[in-house]
């Protein structure tokens, strides 16, 4: 009786390994096997970010090509590698550096949209329209006012400014919970206060610090360079495990409310998480280069709607806001050049319609919905 009874497991097993092997590849998840780890992943999402990381690494080869004088992309293979070239000083030291702080900035800020957008439920939550780019410029433009202008110090600022006008928006959002639309609408209350609060800074302030901290505030990579990528860097590294639980954290905030307080999860604590982890990122991002518009709220959005995942994958957020940083940098720098606009300009140029776009999709959607569920009453439900 043994013997037919393995038999029956065997067979179960078997039966059952397809079984999931077909779900997996109904849903568009491929099962990839690590030594005794088994992951899903994604399929459409993995091309997405191979594509993204081929259309970035373009995106920066032209970057350090293009400038006042053109540098062949072989000049500029042989700076990379450590081989000697004539475009040294104007690849290496002129042009790499602020590429990397572009690189970093436009990818804190893509996983920092990615976090909020994730906890409000809504697309218009940024840390750029809830304030907590515009309490990082507080801070720090307050400083500036007050003769701190050391790019040594005024990345901490920003975070510590970033920090405390996140946690007053969470602080008024809360009612027992936290709920999406009144978290998005607390924010852009205190955006705008803290916007007018930074403009009275600037008038307060002496001529060419005003005129300092308004570039400041625009978001430029001008002048950036390995003293503003190395705090960075560092800290996006330290963060990594962080984000990495974030990843995870997300699909247990993705589901309602009831679902997951049935499963066991600690909502609220999970929230706290994302959101803190999101502020950090935009905070350090901003105290780099300055709030440049947009980038968040673009670069979640877009990486969505290109991997079609449940949730917004913080991979492609990541990539998509380098790619946005670069392009626009470039752009930046060539558009009118001799003139260098601010980065920050461009990303808003694109931005702003995409908001106003946004806004009235959401409006068309509820508009559809309210319609469509009026009919069904006048109807009592029959079709």
């Amino acid at each position: 009786m043994t013997a037919p009874r393995a038999a029956t497991s065997d067979t179960t097993a078997a039966s059952a390994a397809p079984r999931t092997r077909t779900t997996a590849s109904a849903a568009g998840y491929s099962v990839l096997r690590v030594r005794h780890a088994t992951f899903l992943l994604h399929r459409r999402a993995a091309t997405a970010g191979a594509v993204l990381t081929v259309l970035l690494a373009a995106a920066c080869l032209a970057y350090l090509c293009v400038g006042e004088s053109f540098v062949a992309p072989g000049e500029v293979l042989k700076v990379l590698t450590g081989r000697p070239s004539p475009d040294e000083l104007v690849v290496g030291t002129l042009r790499a550096p602020r590429l990397v702080v572009g690189l970093l900035v436009g990818a804190a800020f893509g996983v920092a949209g990615a976090l909020i957008q994730t906890v409000a439920r809504n697309p218009l939550a940024s840390p750029d329209i809830i304030g907590v780019s515009q309490g990082a410029s507080a801070l720090t433009v307050g400083a500036m006012t007050f003769g701190v202008t050391s790019y040594a110090v005024l990345p901490y600022l920003s975070v510590v400014g970033g920090l405390l006008a996140a946690g007053l928006v969470y602080a008024f959002a809360w009612r027992g919970g936290l709920h999406a639309t009144r978290f998005v609408l607390i924010g852009i209350g205190f955006a705008i206060a803290l916007r007018s609060v930074t403009t009275l800074f600037m008038t307060k302030g002496d001529y060419l610090v005003a005129q300092q901290a308004q570039i400041w505030m625009t978001g430029s990579l001008n002048g950036r360079g390995w003293a503003e990528a190395a705090p960075l860097g560092w800290t996006l590294l330290v963060l990594v495990p962080a984000m990495a639980w974030a990843a995870r954290a997300q699909r247990s905030v993705g589901v309602d409310d009831d679902t997951a307080t049935a499963l066991g999860v600690r909502l609220n604590r999970v929230r706290l998480g994302l959101v803190l982890l999101g502020v950090v990122l935009a905070s350090v991002a901003t105290g780099a280069a300055g709030p440049v518009d947009f980038v968040a709220l673009l670069a979640p959005q877009i990486a969505r709607r290109t991997a079609r995942t449940a949730q917004i994958p913080l991979v492609c957020s990541a990539l998509l806001g380098a790619v946005i940083v670069v392009l626009a940098d470039l752009l930046a720098r060539r558009l009118f050049s001799p003139t260098e606009v601010p980065v920050g300009v461009l990303t808003a140029a694109v931005g702003a319609p995409y908001l106003i776009w946004l806004i009235v999709r959401s409006r068309s959607v509820r508009t559809a919905g309210s319609v469509r569920s009026a009919g069904s009453v006048r109807t009592g439900g029959r079709a």
